[in-house]
């Protein structure tokens, strides 16, 4: 395929769709993997969360308006709690945080990891327990080290010699012994996107393996005795399905757990093998159940540990965007129809962008659906995008909407609980849109809409 001048969004155009993207049978169907499962269209054409339809949600609320079914990220929480009761269930801060998702899923029984002094600021305000808090970060600051000091966290992500040495004089001032682990850098290529694969050697994050600065890292920690050294930390990235590259990660990780036995004699008691498991964003996707995930990553350490003649470690997992991104869509309204000399359909709502940038910062693909009725019109592929000044403002690059969808129509955007909120921006000075919890018949606005007041607020000149 050439090239596009204005970019690869615009390099596919006609209205074939990508080869994977099928002409649906009932353009009203919802696809069951890709929405809450408390998410059912209702008899009167609308979706529904529960007993909740998304008129009334929009006119209470407004849209654009990011909805999550609480039933559904409890019950995640809880499918990852059976699958793995015996390991540490970190769930990703980074995808979403806010004080009632904090409450959530620390009522669920998950840890929590945290990667900033601001996401660290907003766990300790929601009541999680400290020690059940793991910081991650490649630059943590003084003022941010100082925090989790003083604060207990549990488990603090150590990324660098200089993050090392900074730790190790805090710790002294405090007369503390923090519990660590090190970031290890495996080598291992995930099969995702360029930016969220973060194993290669040539990237930002922690200690290479292959160079041997995490065996040094290891043997400094142990050698200065100041910092209690857990273990060790391997993340290979993100959106993945795929557990070979687990496989080889456990084994190039524990090949360093035996080195660090042999050289000092020491078992380190916790092994943290990260996850990313991947979500579907549309009818490609196809992610493993948390008991197949569980499965196969236990009998992957198990067998590495017999091979090394070491003791199997205290697993901890970070299942990433697999608890929150299912139980959220974003809702929208439709504002104009437009019919490109028959090239292609753009359906604009009032978003876009600043709610979700993964379409444009990754070339991430969605679904979607006309959301406040049903059709009997036929299906037409589309392309939903935002209001912004961009042409690269997309939301969803193919989908198949009704062929009547109008002006005034809601459509919702299903799997946008991870990193849409948390990366969103007010681009064209655009408002963020309010976070809306749906639970027992009831809504609550958990992150309100953020007003033209605020925007001004922050504008001191």
């Amino acid at each position: 395929m050439r090239a596009h001048e204005a970019g690869a969004l615009h390099g596919e155009i006609g209205n074939s769709g990508p080869a994977w993207l099928r002409t649906p049978v009932d353009v009203n169907a919802l696809v069951p993997q890709l929405w809450p499962r408390n998410v059912t269209r209702a008899a009167d054409g609308a979706l529904a969360v529960g007993d909740l339809g998304v008129r009334e949600l929009a006119e209470q609320f407004g849209t654009p308006a990011y909805v999550l079914d609480e039933g559904d990220l409890r019950a995640r929480c809880r499918d990852f709690r059976a699958a793995f009761p015996n390991e540490d269930i970190y769930y990703a801060g980074k995808a979403f945080l806010c004080r009632a998702v904090v409450r959530i899923i620390a009522e669920e029984g998950l840890y929590l990891d945290v990667c900033s002094g601001g996401e660290l600021a907003v766990a300790l305000a929601a009541g999680m327990p400290p020690e059940r808090i793991g910081f991650h970060g490649n630059n943590k600051s003084v003022a941010e080290l100082t925090r989790a000091l003083d604060a207990g966290v549990g488990r603090i992500i150590v990324d660098s010699f200089d993050e090392i040495d900074r730790l190790t004089e805090l710790a002294r001032q405090r007369a503390v012994r923090p519990r660590v682990l090190i970031r290890v850098t495996v080598g291992v290529e995930a099969h995702t996107h360029e930016f969220i694969a973060t194993a290669h050697e040539d990237q930002k994050f922690g200690f290479s393996l292959a160079g041997g600065a995490a065996a040094r890292a290891a043997f400094k920690i142990l050698d200065e005795d100041v910092l209690e050294l857990r273990g060790l930390h391997s993340h290979i990235g993100s959106q993945i399905f795929d557990t070979s590259g687990f496989e080889v990660s456990a084994r190039r990780v524990l090949g360093l757990q035996a080195q660090i036995r042999d050289a000092r004699g020491v078992e380190l008691p916790e092994l943290d093998l990260g996850g990313g498991f991947g979500i579907a964003y549309t009818t490609q996707d196809d992610p493993s159940p948390p008991h197949d995930l569980s499965k196969r990553l236990n009998k992957i350490v198990s067998s590495e540990c017999a091979a090394s003649q070491l003791a199997v470690p205290h697993l901890s997992i970070e299942p990433g965007r697999a608890i929150i991104g299912p139980a959220v869509f974003t809702l929208y309204e439709v504002g104009t129809v437009k019919d490109v000399d028959g090239i292609r359909t753009y359906v604009s709502v009032d978003g876009g962008m600043s709610d979700n940038i993964r379409t444009a910062l990754y070339d991430a693909s969605y679904s979607a659906t006309v959301a406040s009725r049903s059709s009997t019109a036929g299906a037409i592929l589309a392309r939903v995008v935002g209001k912004h000044c961009e042409s690269g403002d997309i939301v969803v690059k193919d989908e198949f909407l009704p062929a009547d969808v109008r002006p005034g129509d809601l459509v919702a955007v299903p799997g946008t609980g991870a990193y849409c909120r948390s990366m969103a921006s007010n681009y064209n000075h655009v408002p963020r849109p309010p976070v809306v919890a749906v639970h027992d018949g009831q809504a609550r606005v958990i992150v309100r809409r953020e007003t033209e007041d605020d925007l001004l607020a922050l504008d001191v000149g």
